[in-house]
């Protein structure tokens, strides 16, 4: 009998043919993923259910079949949108990896690929995609993979690639968040009071935390503990402990550092690596 809704079960894996990459199987059910951002082109293709999230200030419900790409750094949530939860394959696609191929498919250097924000409804695209994430997933035949890698990121290019709109105007307070990010980024073990990021920019702390919280979708805790995140990937890569791993990304311990990656990734940073 099929069952009544998707488990809370996720694989986080890497292929020798994309150098970089992260690829994820996964289906959900009660996890919900907290306001986070990735550095690489995040790529899924939705195989059953729907996901519904929140992404450049709109709610959207991505279906079955659909390709609901995110951006590099562009702050998004995740959960169900049915009562059955979602089952998704992603790609993590590394921002070399798409400029380089965008290079190829327009025979010019060009700026880094921007996707649109609305959900790409292209059921050739997806079928695409899901023959290239089993082939890598699978590394049955390495050839057919690359293969079908290549066909199915340069479709999604070809097809639905633009470039990221510009800020014609850098506002003061773009400014004065641009500072404060370099302000709790310079040294992530470093305690930093909200006082005293409010006065690298010249603002009281009231209007200060609403400043950055208003630009960046994060309060400036929850935006340092992202960054801290990020930073501790290679890390965990590279086969250090998670232990060891939270005291060096500047977490309280390793289950704070754990709860925190959970909500980002789905699973715990020791499944992750």
């Amino acid at each position: 009998m099929k069952p009544a809704h998707f488990r809370d079960a996720a694989r986080y894996w890497r292929s020798p043919l994309l150098p970089g990459a992260d690829m994820v199987t996964a289906e959900y059910y009660d996890h919900e993923f907290t306001p986070h951002w990735h550095d690489a082109y995040t790529v899924p293709v939705i195989e059953a259910g729907a996901e519904c999230y929140d992404y450049r200030g709109a709610h959207h419900v991505a279906e079955a079949g659909s390709v609901p790409v995110i951006n590099p750094g562009e702050l998004h949530t995740g959960a169900r949108a049915v009562d059955s939860g979602w089952r998704y394959r992603v790609f993590y696609l590394p921002v070399p990896f798409v400029e380089a191929l965008a290079e190829e498919v327009f025979a010019q250097k060009t700026a880094s690929p921007w996707f649109p924000v609305d959900i790409i409804r292209d059921n050739d695209l997806a079928r695409r995609l899901i023959r290239a994430h089993y082939a890598l997933e699978s590394a049955a035949d390495l050839l057919a993979a690359e293969t079908a890698l290549v066909d199915a990121v340069s479709t999604l290019i070809a097809r639905h690639a633009t470039e990221r709109p510009s800020r014609s105007v850098i506002a003061t307070d773009a400014v004065r968040v641009e500072s404060m990010k370099s302000r709790l980024a310079d040294d992530l073990l470093a305690p930093v009071t909200l006082t005293e990021l409010a006065q690298t920019v010249g603002l009281s702390t009231f209007h200060a935390a609403r400043l950055f919280t208003r630009e960046t979708g994060l309060a400036p805790h929850a935006w340092r503990n992202q960054l801290r995140i990020v930073r501790a990937l290679p890390a965990l890569r590279a086969g250090a402990s998670v232990t060891e791993v939270a005291v060096e990304s500047g977490f309280t311990d390793q289950s704070h550092f754990t709860r925190h990656f959970k909500r980002v990734f789905g699973v715990p940073p020791g499944r992750w690596r």
